[in-house]
């Protein structure tokens, strides 16, 4: 049974428990109707699962290759992206004055996860496009502008955002590329990058670096960071691909998985580059890059949550050992967990996108905090259930998953990444706890109450759920005033299982507002509400032991153990 895109989970979860209809009540979203969102659901699982499905094994046994400095894809990749661009399904939630649909972000996503588990090296290729697209609509000029988002959005070139260097992960500010002015308006960019996903493409007529450098006598650290549109080939007088760019691929790296995505270290040597933004202001137009492809990120790891339960499911519907293996409790048990917690990060990443698009339609501060609050949880909760999904997804296979023929590792290998990516999720919980929390804790608790308040809403109808559901949020926000008691280093060592505890709470009153609605939906809501949300009882204890304990250790112990 090949992958089927979700399209119907995502469609019940916008129109029951994170209703979308908001969105069309805006002057902005007016055109997103239900009807055309629906037709965009249907032709985008078509799309996924007739056109992009079919490759995700091929993009793992055959992975691109660089070839005298040239690199080839995946077969059939070309193909497939022409196809996404031509459905302009890259300008989903583009500006409409340069080609996109100017639809809500929340579609967006939809599209995104369905894409994500069809082929998921594939999809991080118009992913990146996508977000230097909101880069360049907030921070470049007028002429960038003008140049580069057309094609962008059509699909005709594709774009890249450059952070790493060996020496600069995480620490962006000890990076160390330059950029010296030309006189001219240009500036010379020369430094090295690696882990840039697509760094090259043989599918498009130009691929655009968005690149983090240097200026000369720049402050130091952060402060000091510019951004810079540098094109592998420089636009001639009439916009198209010309003289090619002092930059190149210098090699691929050798990954655990996402084969199918070329992952390059980039040499610029003097390459020409424009800025986009302010002087020393780069962090902060890279930072509208990286947030939305956080969010995106999080949605990938659902999206190959999907498929490998999918995979999972099949395999255990057709394997017979003392009857079929879909009929014994710990497989069941593995399958229903699977299940209910893609749910659960499903509906928390939409209700993310949605207070995305509610704070642009509506321009409320609200919705804005709201939605930088949910971010962290969203990118995290997400890749991490698509991490949890894709291992017991081999478990269920038993000596099969462990066998690359199945496909069932690929997911594992694949979905891996994501929690390292775009901010590794430590760095995400730390963001929760720190700088998401700076306002006293005041959105941690609004969404709270918002949760208690479902709770009560449905103790008519299921009482033993809701009081579930209602004292787990009353032990989180026990737990949220005594983070804000304490220090930032043991908010910190606590940071990790608190989110967790918090997207369980969440998700929770996902699934306790889908019960309302019957069916299989009031069996997969009691899985959660009473098998995974008790977890966060242990996440909180954890999240309340502070830091003493882990510096009780000394560095020579845990070295050498």
């Amino acid at each position: 049974m090949p992958y089927r895109a979700p399209a119907d989970d995502i469609r019940f979860i916008l129109d029951k428990v994170v209703p979308v209809a908001p969105l069309s009540a805006t002057d902005r979203f007016a055109e997103a109707t239900p009807d055309l969102i629906d037709a965009m659901l249907v032709e985008g699982a078509r799309l996924c699962d007739e056109v992009l499905a079919p490759l995700q094994r091929a993009g793992d046994t055959d992975p691109p290759r660089l070839e005298d400095g040239v690199l080839r894809s995946t077969a059939g990749f070309a193909g497939a992206y022409a196809k996404i661009a031509e459905g302009g399904w890259i300008g989903t939630a583009a500006p409409v004055d340069y080609g996109g649909m100017g639809l809500p972000q929340t579609l967006n996503m939809a599209l995104q996860d369905m894409m994500s588990g069809a082929c998921l090296a594939l999809q991080l290729n118009p992913m990146l496009t996508q977000g230097q697209i909101e880069a360049l609509e907030h921070h470049a000029s007028d002429a960038l502008r003008d140049l580069y988002l057309p094609k962008l959005i059509s699909g005709e070139w594709s774009g890249t955002m450059n952070l790493t260097e060996p020496q600069a992960g995480s620490d962006v500010g000890a990076l160390r590329t330059r950029a010296e002015p030309l006189g001219d308006g240009t500036h010379a960019i020369t430094g090295q990058k690696i882990f840039i996903s697509w760094g090259d493409c043989d599918f498009v007529g130009n691929v655009c670096h968005l690149v983090l450098a240097r200026l000369p006598d720049a402050p130091a650290g952060t402060r000091g960071i510019s951004l810079f549109m540098v094109p592998k080939f420089l636009p001639d007088a009439d916009g198209n691909p010309g003289a090619a760019n002092s930059l190149g691929v210098v090699s691929l790296e050798h990954k655990l998985g996402l084969h199918g995505s070329p992952t390059c270290v980039m040499a610029f040597e003097g390459a020409v580059g424009w800025l986009v933004g302010e002087p020393n202001k780069g962090m902060a137009a890279m930072f509208t890059m990286m947030n939305n492809a956080r969010l995106g990120v999080g949605v990938q790891g659902i999206g190959v949550a999907e498929a490998a339960c999918q995979k999972a499911a099949e395999y255990a519907r057709d394997r017979v050992q003392m009857g079929p293996i879909l009929g014994h409790p710990d497989v069941r048990r593995m399958l229903a967990t699977m299940r209910a917690e893609i749910f659960a990060a499903r509906a928390i990443a939409l209700s993310c996108a949605v207070a995305l698009d509610m704070a642009r339609a509506t321009g409320g501060s609200d919705w804005a905090d709201r939605a930088a609050f949910l971010t962290p949880i969203a990118k995290a909760y997400g890749t991490d259930t698509g991490i949890r999904v894709a291992e017991a997804g081999v478990q269920v296979h038993g000596g099969m998953g462990f066998i690359e023929e199945t496909g069932a590792a690929q997911y594992y290998r694949d979905v891996r990444v994501t929690a390292i990516y775009e901010g590794t999720n430590g760095i995400q919980a730390m963001d929760l706890v720190g700088r998401k929390m700076a306002d006293g804790g005041d959105m941690a608790l609004r969404l709270l109450e918002e949760v208690q308040s479902g709770a009560e809403a449905a103790r008519g109808a299921s009482p033993d759920l809701a009081e579930a559901v209602w004292s787990a949020a009353e032990t989180l926000r026990e737990t949220t005033e005594w983070l804000l008691a304490q220090e930032p280093r043991d908010r910190f060592a606590g940071a990790v299982p608190y989110l967790r505890a918090f997207a369980l709470v969440l998700g929770a009153r996902f699934h306790l507002v889908a019960w309302a609605e019957g069916g299989a939906r009031r069996a997969l809501a009691e899985v959660f509400i009473r098998r995974i949300l008790p977890q966060h009882t242990a996440c909180l204890a954890e999240a309340r032991e502070g830091a003493a304990g882990l510096y009780a250790l000394s560095d020579e112990d845990l070295v050498a153990g």
